[in-house]
């Protein structure tokens, strides 16, 4: 006798390979050929996918999945996840230069969790905020490609921070795995 529960029921999408997200050929990080070409270019492509991973697990939710929070007495969320990662985005770029930092998307600490609330608007700025401070970062490092070149005030090195990029990425990804099967059920990498 199947019991009644909340809990949504684990599945995929995926038919190839049960424990995947999408089948080979739907999945934007899959590609032929050989990988990237050298350091640079191989972290660069780490943080696209792990970027593009983080889009897919938020896919095809409303604004009230999005702002679903994990576990009390955590902030967690989707939602809140596509926030915080603008947010430490705005701030690698002060890691980059001497000025003065620059300013908080969403102001006081957590704030970028705690402000996830289950409005479209919310939702959709997150998303532009995002993709701008995605664009503004990648943009500022652009200009520096060599990986032991020292910025900013802590002499911090291009390769430190590309190394932090991905790996606050693929943490975050973690999460988002785990929130995401909470929601609906659905699994995969």
């Amino acid at each position: 006798m199947r019991r009644m529960t909340d809990q949504p029921a684990r599945w995929s999408q995926a038919t190839v390979y049960p424990d995947m997200w999408a089948d080979p050929d739907d999945d934007p990080r899959d590609r032929d050929g050989a990988g990237p070409e050298g350091e640079l270019a191989t972290l660069q492509e780490f943080l696209k996918d792990y970027r593009t991973t983080l889009r897919m697990k938020c896919e095809g939710l409303d604004a009230e999945q999005l702002a679903r929070r994990s576990v009390p007495p955590s902030t967690m969320s989707l939602l809140g996840l596509l926030r915080h990662l603008a947010e430490v985005e705005r701030d690698w770029r002060n890691w980059i230069t001497d000025d003065d930092p620059l300013p908080k998307l969403y102001g006081e600490k957590d704030a970028d969790f705690a402000g996830a609330v289950a409005e479209q608007a919310v939702v959709d700025a997150a998303y532009s905020d995002l993709a701008r401070e995605q664009a503004a970062t990648d943009a500022a490092l652009a200009e520096h490609p060599d990986l032991s070149e020292r910025l900013g005030k802590d002499r911090t090195s291009v390769r430190e921070l590309m190394v932090h990029r991905v790996e606050e990425y693929a943490r975050h990804c973690g999460h988002a795995d785990l929130l995401r099967e909470c929601i609906d059920g659905r699994v995969g990498q």
